[in-house]
C-alpha cells in the first residue's frame, strides 16, 4: 500500500501530492495563510477550502462511473487494538463525450466508534489522472478504523479542458470485518 489511510491523504499530515491549479489572476489574494488558490482560481476558503467562495461544482451523473471492491487486511489489522484495515480498489471509467483531469477528493468516512470524518485533497495516491472517453483509471489504498465496519463515500472534481468543472459522485461502499476478527472482547 502506497499511501495514507483513511483517503489517500489525512490533512494537515504534510503529505502533498502534484498541484495543477491554474494561476491565481492578478489582484486575487491568497487564502488563509498565503494558501495558493483553489483549482477554480478563487482563493481558498475557511479550512483551505479549494472552491473559496465560488461554492461547490455541479454534480454530474453521467459522464464517470466509479465501482469500487473493499477486503478486510486481517494482515495489518489489530482487532484487540481496535485497528481495522480495509483495502479498497477504485475504478473510474468516463462514460461521457469529453476529456476530463480528477484533480480533487472529498471523501465522508463513518466509523461508528472513531465518529465521523471528512478527508479532502488533490487528486488520488499522488495522481491527478486526465480520462479521456472510454478511459479507465484505477487505484488501490486503505482505510483504517477503529471498528470493525464503516463505510465510505464521497465525491471526485474534474476539470474539462474547457476549464469547467464538475463533481461525479463515489457511492457509498462498506466495510466488514469478519466475525471472526472482531475477538470476544465486543460480545
Amino acid at each position: 500500500m502506497n499511501e495514507k489511510g483513511n483517503g489517500e491523504r489525512v490533512p494537515g499530515n504534510g503529505a502533498s501530492g502534484p498541484s495543477d491549479n491554474p494561476p491565481r489572476p492578478s489582484g486575487t489574494p491568497p487564502g488563509p495563510n498565503g494558501d495558493p488558490p483553489g483549482p477554480n482560481g478563487n482563493p481558498r476558503g475557511p479550512n483551505g477550502d479549494p472552491f473559496g467562495s465560488g461554492g461547490q461544482p455541479p454534480i454530474e451523473t453521467d459522464l464517470m462511473q466509479v465501482t469500487v471492491q473493499t477486503e478486510y487486511a486481517s494482515d495489518h489489522s489489530s482487532p484487540q487494538a481496535w485497528r481495522y484495515v480495509f483495502v479498497y480498489q477504485i475504478r473510474i471509467e468516463n462514460i461521457g463525450g469529453v476529456r476530463a483531469q480528477l484533480f480533487w477528493r472529498h471523501w465522508h468516512i463513518h466509523d461508528p466508534v472513531a465518529g465521523d470524518q471528512e478527508v479532502q485533497g488533490e487528486g488520488v495516491v499522488g495522481e491527478t489522472p486526465w480520462l479521456s472517453p472510454g478511459d479507465v483509471h484505477e487505484y488501490q489504498s486503505f482505510c483504517v478504523l477503529r471498528g470493525p465496519m464503516g463505510h465510505m463515500e464521497g465525491f471526485y472534481h474534474f476539470r474539462r479542458e474547457d476549464g469547467s468543472l464538475f463533481r461525479s459522485p463515489i457511492p457509498r461502499f462498506f466495510f466488514q470485518a469478519p466475525p471472526n476478527a472482531t475477538g470476544s472482547y465486543l460480545a
